[in-house]
C-alpha cells in the first residue's frame, strides 16, 4: 500500500499540472471566443461537476476507487484530445468543442475528487493515519508546486510564436512557426500528461476498507447516509462551506489571471513566469500550513484564510500597473492554506468506508459555488458592457470592484452558522 502514495502524488502531478493555465483565459479567446463564452464554460464545467461529483464519489466508495482514478484520466485524454485537434476558424464549431471539452474536464475532476485522495488516506496505517497525511500533503504541495512551475514556464513559453522562433533562429534553422500553431502546444503536452497518468492511474492497488457498513448495497443508500452524517457533523458541515466561500471567490479571479496581468500592463511573454512564482511559493506554503494545524485551533486557521483573500481582493481592484502582481503572493498563500486546511481537517473526521463520498461533497460544494459565481459574473460582465458600452477590458476592470463586497456578503452565512451551530456544538460536546 505504500507504493500508492507515490502513485497518488504522481498522479495529481500529471492530472493538474496542466501546461494552458498561464494563458488560460487568453487561449480560449484566441481560439475565438469572448469573455461572456469564457465565464459561460467556467459554468458549464462547474455544473458538470456538481451532477457527477457525489455520484463519482459513492461509486468509488462502491465499485473501488482505483477504477475511478482510472476513469479520470481516459476523461483527461478525451477532453484534451477534443481541443488539440478541433478545426479553427468556424467560431460556432469551436464554441460547441470547448462546451464538450468543459463537459469532459468535468466528469474527469469529477471522477478523481475524492476518490484519488481517499485511495491515499487508506493506504496509511490506520493507527497514525492522522498523524501521517499532513505530511502526504506537504510532500504533495511541494512536489505540486515545482511541477507548476515547469507547466507555467514551458507552457507560456511554448505558446509564444516569437520565443520559439527565436530558438529556431539562434540553432541555425530557418523553420518559422505561427500563433495558430503554437497556441496548441501547450494543449498537446497537456494531452501528453493524460496519458501518463492513465499510466500512474492503472499502476495503483486498490486499498482494503472498513466493513462496518457491509450490509448497504446501494449507491444512492451510501449517498444518503453520508450526507446525512454531513448535515448533523456541524464542524464538517462549517469546514465544507468555508471552503465553498473562499475557494469560489479566489478562484473565479485565478481563471482570469491572463486577463489581469494584461489590465496592468504586464507583457504575455512574463505570464508564465508569474505562473512559475505563484507554484513556487507553494513549496513553502505547506510547511507553514502544518505548523498552523499543530499549534492554532481551526477557527484562527480559516480567519488567517479569509483575511488573505480579503486583501488580496482590495488590492486586485486597484489594478495598479505592475505592482497589482503582489495579488499573486497573497492568493498563493491563501489557496495553499484552504486546501491544506480542509484536507486536514476532513479526512480526520470520516470514517474510511464513506470517505470518497463524504470528500465528493467537499468537491460539490466548491464547485456549486464556483458554476454560480461564475454565471453570475457573466451576468455582470454583460451589464458592464451594456451600461457603457465598453469593451471587454473596460468591463473587466469595472467587474474587479464586485469581488470584496460579493466575498464580504458570502462570508456572512459561515459566521451565522459557526455561533448558531459549531460553537453550540463544540460548548455541549463532552
Amino acid at each position: 500500500m505504500s507504493k500508492n502514495i507515490r502513485l497518488f502524488i504522481a498522479f495529481r502531478l500529471l492530472f493538474n499540472a496542466r501546461f494552458y493555465y498561464p494563458i488560460f483565459a487568453v487561449l480560449q479567446l484566441d481560439y475565438g471566443l469572448t469573455m461572456e463564452q469564457f465565464a459561460l464554460l467556467n459554468f458549464v464545467w462547474a455544473v458538470s461537476i456538481v451532477l457527477l461529483e457525489v455520484p463519482s464519489g459513492a461509486l468509488a466508495d462502491k465499485i473501488g476507487r482505483k477504477r475511478m482514478v482510472v476513469a479520470a484520466a481516459v476523461l483527461m485524454i478525451l477532453e484534451m484530445a477534443l481541443i488539440a485537434f478541433v478545426p479553427l476558424g468556424n467560431t460556432s464549431l469551436v464554441f460547441w468543442a470547448w462546451v464538450l471539452n468543459r463537459i469532459l474536464s468535468g466528469a474527469a475532476e469529477a471522477a478523481a475528487s475524492g476518490a484519488d485522495e481517499a485511495l491515499a488516506y487508506d493506504s496509511l496505517p490506520e493507527e497514525n493515519r492522522e498523524s501521517l497525511w499532513p505530511k502526504v500533503l506537504a510532500n504533495l504541495m511541494r512536489l505540486s508546486s515545482i511541477a507548476f512551475v515547469v507547466a507555467m514556464l514551458v507552457g507560456a513559453a511554448i505558446y509564444d510564436p516569437d520565443f520559439i522562433n527565436r530558438i529556431f533562429a539562434a540553432l541555425g534553422s530557418d523553420f518559422q512557426v505561427t500563433k495558430e500553431q503554437t497556441l496548441r502546444f501547450p494543449v498537446y503536452l497537456t494531452l501528453f500528461t493524460g496519458c501518463l497518468a492513465l499510466i500512474v492511474s492503472i499502476s495503483m492497488k486498490e486499498p482494503p476498507q472498513d466493513s462496518h457498513h457491509a450490509g448497504e448495497t446501494t449507491l444512492w443508500s451510501g449517498i444518503f447516509r453520508a450526507a446525512a452524517w454531513v448535515w448533523k457533523t456541524p464542524v464538517v458541515f462549517a469546514i465544507i462551506l468555508a471552503a465553498l466561500i473562499h475557494d469560489s471567490v479566489v478562484r473565479l479571479f485565478l481563471t482570469l489571471n491572463s486577463e489581469y496581468y494584461r489590465l496592468i500592463k504586464i507583457p504575455d511573454a512574463a505570464f508564465g513566469v508569474l505562473g512559475a512564482v505563484f507554484a513556487a511559493l507553494g513549496i513553502i506554503t505547506p510547511g507553514i500550513a502544518k505548523r498552523l494545524v499543530e499549534k492554532q485551533p481551526i477557527t484562527r486557521n480559516y480567519l488567517i484564510v479569509s483575511a488573505l483573500c480579503l486583501v488580496g481582493l482590495l488590492v486586485s481592484a486597484q489594478a495598479i500597473p505592475y505592482y497589482g502582481v503582489v495579488v499573486l503572493v497573497i492568493f498563493s498563500f491563501a489557496f495553499g492554506f484552504l486546501n491544506f486546511f480542509t484536507s486536514h481537517y476532513l479526512n480526520a473526521q470520516v470514517d474510511s468506508y464513506h470517505r470518497a463520498t463524504v470528500l465528493s461533497f467537499r468537491g460539490l460544494a466548491l464547485n456549486i459555488g464556483f458554476g454560480t459565481l461564475s454565471l453570475a459574473y457573466g451576468f455582470l460582465l454583460r451589464q458592464l458592457g451594456d451600461a457603457s458600452h465598453a469593451d471587454n477590458t473596460t468591463a473587466f476592470r469595472d467587474s474587479l470592484h464586485w469581488f470584496a463586497p460579493t466575498f464580504l456578503v458570502m462570508l456572512v452565512p459561515l459566521v451565522l452558522y459557526y455561533l448558531l451551530a459549531v460553537k453550540r456544538h463544540t460548548s455541549t460536546t463532552p
